[in-house]
Parts: C-alpha cells; structure tokens; sequence
C-alpha cells in the first residue's frame, strides 16, 4: 500500500497554515468568485500567488476549486480565473462544468484537471468518461460503500479522490436545488444556505399544517478516518477532508489524525470527535449501514465541546511540522581561511554560504557537534538528512555554535526563498468562442416526462412531440408511442443498477425507442447505437458546456432548471435545448432515507412526506429500497409557464409529471395546450431572476 495525498482544506490564510504547518500533503482553496465555497475566505490572484509559493516551499500542492456552474455572461471571467490559477503556478484545477474544463485544457494545458465531486461520478464508467474528457483525476460522490469504491479504483485509468472526513450533503453533490427554490441561494453556484439543517420531520401524526421539529435531512458528519488503511488498499489516491467553512484547529486536528493512521499510529479519537461534530459520525455509506443512524444534528453539547477542545488542536500547528529533507555539504576549514556549507533538496534546489568568522585549530574532532548544530532546523520545514564532510588542509577548525548556527539558518533561509519561487504554467493564447443567441417569442414543441406509462393519457401523447419515460418502463410503452418516446436514464447508479442499465439498453437497442435520456458522464460510455438527449442530471447552463456535449453526441439537451431566460437565451448550441415547463422540481436526491428515521426500509411503502417549519409538506419518493436506491424530494409548489411559453427561449418546454393522477395530468396537459393560466398555487421558479 502506498500513502495517499492527505488533502486538506484551506477557507483562508490561517486554514492554509494550520493545514500545512500540521502536515497536509496538499491542499485546496476557492479562488475568489469561482467555487463551490463563496462564503469561505477565498483568495485573490495575488493571494493565491502567495499561497502557492507557501506551499510549494514545504513540498505540498495547490489545488484551486473552480467548481460552480457558470453562466454565458461569465466565461470570460472564467478564462481569467484559470490565467491566474496558471500564472500562479497552482497544481491542480477542480472543475465540474465542461466549459471550465474546456479552458483549463485550452488556455493552460499543464494545469491537472481533477473532476469534481459535483459531477456525480460513482461508477468505473464515470471514472473512464471522465479520463477520456481530459481529467487526470476523480473525486468520487460521497455516496459510495467501500467495496465500490475499490471496484472504481480497479477500473480507473487516473487518479481516484474521496472524501474522508467532513460534513455530508444529504444530497447527491450536484444534484440539489433545495437551497435555490427554496432561498434562492444556489448550492451548484456555490452559495448553499444548508436548508437540510433545518426542520424536516417525517413524523407520522402531524396534523395538518402543523410545523414539522425534527430534522429528518440533517446526516451526521462523515468520519473514515479508522477506515484509511481499507481505502489505502482499495488504491485511493488521495483522501480529502471536506471543510473550508470551519477552523483552522479543525484542519490541524483532522489531517493530524490521517497522517498517523495512514502510518500505522494510534490518533487522538476525542480530540477529533470534540473539534467538531454532529452528534457523533457516521461511516454509513462506506459500510452499507444506510439507516437512521446516520442522521444527526449540531447540539450545545457539541460546540461546548469545541470550545474546549480548540486550544489543544491549536498546539498542533504552533510549530510546523519537519518534513523537506536537506542535504549537507561542508567544506573547507582552517587553511581556507573559513568553512563553506552547501545546502540542497531533493528537487534540485541548491544554495551556499559562507563563515563570516575564520575557524580556529581544533584541540578536538569538530564533526560531532557540527552536526548537532546543523540537525537543530526546528520552526523551519527541513529536517537534516545527512552531512558530506570534505575538510581542508587543517581539518575544519573551530568556530563558536553561534557561527554554526547562523551559517544553518542563513542557509535554510536561503533554501527556503528558492524553493517559494513560483514557477508559472505556460499560458496559450485563446480567443473565446462567440455563439448565436437562441430566438425569443416562438412558440416551443411540448414535451413531457411521465413517471410510468399508465399516467400518459393516450390522447395527449398523439400531440406531444416527445414522450419520457425512465427506462425501467420501457416493456410497457406501448408501440405505436415508441417513435417518440425517449428512455431516461437515472442520474445516479448504485450497486450494480450501472451493469444492469447498460444490459437493458442493449436489449432494447432495436425496440422502436426514439433515443434515450443521459443523466451523468458516464452514461455517453454504453449508449452506442443510441440517440442521445442530455437530462437534467448533467447540469447544462452555458453554450460552451453545451456545445462539448453536442460534440460527444448529444442531439439536444434540457437546460438546468435554475438558469434564468435570460442565461437559457445565449445557449443555442446547434441542437435543440429544452426548459420545463411544469413540474415539481426534484430538489434532492439522496442514497440516504430520511424516513428512516421513523421507520424500517422494509415497512415502507415507498416513499412518504417530510413537514418543514412552515408546515409545507415535501414528497419523498424512493427508486428501490435498500442502499442500491435513492430517494427524491420534490418541490410542493409546482413550477408552471404555461401561459408564458413562448417567453422560454428554447425550441422544447417539457412538462414532468411525478405523483400526478392521470386524470390530473390531463387537466395539466390541456392548460398547457391552451396556453392557460394555472388552477393553483404554482412558482416560476428562478427564471426571472437575473443570474
């Protein structure tokens, strides 16, 4: 087993130093404007700078998060995000939308390209997809047991990154909107409120409209920390300690406590566990115990706790830990008139200096304390690893420990300003692509998207353009609507539904079908023979990411819900785009269950409500039962233009019926035919807000 990358998270200057002063093999950091972490610190280009030589002259690598969607009036912003990270000389760009992919490979080809964990990727299919894009590494969803993982890193022709340690999204990362429909504060954009911290209780028994107490979608912290030599075996290569909101202290205790279990060494559990926690952690995903237990909340207990646990974590990265090996050169002595001492790295970097004072006969052998004085580097990153003595005429001499000591500090010093020379990436002109607006005021074709085939009233589907089913319906479409009907695949596959989704597609290759629905990356890898349609699932809100997809094969695509008529006109990428038209909105999926917070898997019925504080009611719905499932919380306030349709500028609005009545669904239906107002209480969601 090799040690992988302790990966550490720095929300600001002081989180940076703590994590490497603790040890922290690498770390990760938003650059202002750009990231997954607005509210974090962040830095600027010329912060950044300096960051990157702090690290780099410890030996530890920088990695710039660059991971929110963007909009067209941003990419130009975001050509001048990834110039700087190059000018920088950072390591390493995480990124989910393929635009700032697209950059990173244009503009500064050298820069590592790792695929974030927003991108959903939790398959060996995800991880190939993803090589075969550009990336050179994976940062795999959150969701994923030990045993599947391992099965990606066997699979994986780059680099495999997990979360070890750190809050948990009880979404999908990638997949939520809660925060967006609900506070209009984006969590894909980088800006999540946390709304899953706060009321949302499936108790049965609530009267109606009553406020729901509990919090039903609040998961405990992750903790795998006791599981780092499994991970070392399944051929991670980097664990990654999620928490550039927190403290420095929690970023010293927590890389503290990796860097002794990956080496064998007992941690202290208390101290981890006091700096922060939600009562307790949970290591649910990684040992398939997906259950109520993994839930849990943020107590007075817990931050008492912190309060008095964070001046021991603080002592951890009072001195910084040494860890760059030197190497030692001496030479000259009393007949040279003084002593000259080389110092170099492993990197190549070499300096010299000189005795100020001329050294004395000996009346005996120096050597010993010569090295006694030149191994003290503590309050420095070096540690002494070894020492070529090639004394003059007259040996060495003496000189007092004062001189040895400042000829080693004035060397370290030396040493140390060489190796924070920032070394630039090479940065290759590019002129950003110009791309045609899509037309305004045209009336679009209808679309809709069924949840099953009995809820697709036959009369309807004659009119509709397009007909969508997930594809576990597909044996019961019928075949005269099959010329028009496209096969969703899910957004995200657990257990073996990846293996199983691709046999049925080849078994249905020839069934009539008129192409099929793409929710992840992964799935472009096993639908060949397939006209493909971009889903929900992949996040398309530029016409740069637009266009990558329609040259990977995607013949139109719906755009994401959040985008603005605004942002949705400057894509028109040269195939059709899409926008809903109606629909509760998905605004969560997860692997963990909230009902089971008050029930058994088994007794479930298969899906339930969730009350939040105002009393509103959230339907929860479950694609199979167990772990290989996951569950979707819908918006109880439907989205709805049916009478605004031709303000959508796209050439296909689609309807998405979820817990509809069929008889419902026709009412639906007919209103958007006759560009009718709605009937009840309906949202516009985001598209007339001006991101």
């Amino acid at each position: 087993m090799s040690r992988p990358e302790i990966l550490a998270p720095a929300g600001n200057r002081e989180m940076l130093g703590a994590a490497v002063f603790s040890g922290a093999d690498a770390v990760y950091l938003g650059l202002t404007g750009f990231n997954a972490r607005r509210t974090a610190g962040n830095f600027t280009p010329d912060e950044l700078r300096e960051a990157v030589a702090f690290c780099h002259a410890r030996g530890v690598k920088v990695h710039v998060t660059l991971n929110t969607l963007v909009y067209d009036r941003e990419l130009s912003g975001l050509a001048d995000a990834v110039r700087a990270v190059a000018e920088a000389g950072a390591d390493a760009v995480i990124a989910d939308d393929l635009a700032t992919a697209q950059l990173v490979k244009s503009i500064a080809p050298t820069l590592h390209l790792h695929g974030s964990t927003q991108m959903s990727v939790h398959t060996p299919e995800g991880a190939k997809e993803l090589a075969a894009l550009g990336y050179d590494r994976v940062i795999l969803a959150r969701e994923l047991s030990l045993e599947e993982i391992r099965a990606v890193c066997e699979a994986s022709p780059i680099e495999v990154e997990v979360f070890v340690h750190g809050a948990l999204c009880m979404s999908v990362s990638g997949q939520c909107m809660m925060s967006a429909f609900l506070g209009g504060r984006s969590g894909n954009r980088g800006a999540c409120a946390g709304p899953c911290r706060l009321p949302f209780d499936a108790s049965a028994g609530l009267k109606p409209g009553q406020p729901g107490r509990a919090c039903h979608l609040s998961l405990k912290d992750m903790d795998y920390i006791p599981h780092l030599r499994e991970l070392m075996d399944a051929g991670v290569a980097s664990v990654k300690i999620e928490g550039r909101l927190r403290t420095p202290e929690y970023a010293a205790a927590v890389v503290t406590a990796c860097r002794a279990v990956c080496a064998g060494q007992p941690y202290d559990e208390k101290l981890v566990r006091d700096i922060f926690s939600r009562s307790g952690f949970t290591d649910g995903y990684l040992t398939n115990r997906n259950d109520g237990k993994m839930f849990g909340v943020r107590t007075e207990a817990d931050a008492a706790a912190t309060r008095a646990a964070t001046p021991k974590a603080r002592e951890l990265f009072r001195r910084e830990l040494q860890r760059v090996p030197v190497h030692y050169e001496l030479s000259g002595g009393v007949e040279d008139g003084g002593v000259k001492l080389t110092a170099r790295d492993d990197d190549g970097h070499r300096v010299s200096v000189y005795s100020a004072d001329e050294p004395q006969p000996a009346q005996k052998d120096p050597l010993p304390g010569i090295e006694r004085a030149l191994g003290k580097t503590g309050g420095t990153p070096f540690v002494m690893d070894g020492l070529a003595a090639e004394p003059g005429e007259g040996g060495f001499g003496f000189l007092p420990g004062a001189a040895w000591n400042e000829l080693r500090r004035e060397a370290l010093d030396k040493l140390l300003e060489k190796r924070s020379e920032v070394t630039p990436h090479a940065v290759q002109a590019f002129e950003m692509p110009t791309y045609p607006a899509h037309t305004v005021g045209q009336l679009p074709a209808l679309a809709a998207r069924f949840a099953n085939a009995a809820q697709c009233p036959a009369e309807a589907a004659e009119k509709l353009q397009y007909l969508i089913f997930p594809i576990t319906e597909a044996e019961s479409i019928p075949e005269a609507w099959r010329g028009k009907t496209l096969l969703e695949l899910p957004r995200v596959m657990f257990g073996r539904l990846e293996q199983k989704t691709a046999a049925r597609l080849d078994a249905l290759q020839d069934a009539g079908f008129a192409g099929a629905v793409v929710n992840n990356p992964a799935q472009l890898r096993y639908t060949d023979g397939w006209t493909l349609y971009g889903g929900l699932g992949l996040n398309v809100t530029n016409p740069m990411s637009a266009a990558r997809y329609a040259s990977l094969g995607v013949q139109g695509m719906l755009l994401q819900p959040e985008t603005a008529l605004t942002a949705m006109q400057a894509v028109a990428p040269g195939v059709p785009t899409a926008a809903l038209c109606y629909g509760h909105l998905p605004l969560m999926l997860t692997r963990a269950c909230p009902l089971r917070n008050v029930r058994d898997c088994g007794k479930c019925p298969g899906g339930g409500t969730l009350r939040d504080r105002k009393g509103r009611d959230f339907t929860v719905t479950c694609s199979a039962s167990g772990g290989a499932g996951v569950r979707t919380v819908f918006n109880p306030v439907p989205l709805y233009m049916g009478e605004r349709l031709r303000e959508l500028p796209v050439d296909v609005a689609v309807a998405a019926f979820t817990t509809e009545t069929p008889a419902r669904v026709s009412q639906i239906l007919d209103l958007l035919f006759n560009a009718q107002p709605f009937d009840s209480e309906f949202t516009r969601g985001l598209y007339y807000t001006n991101n």
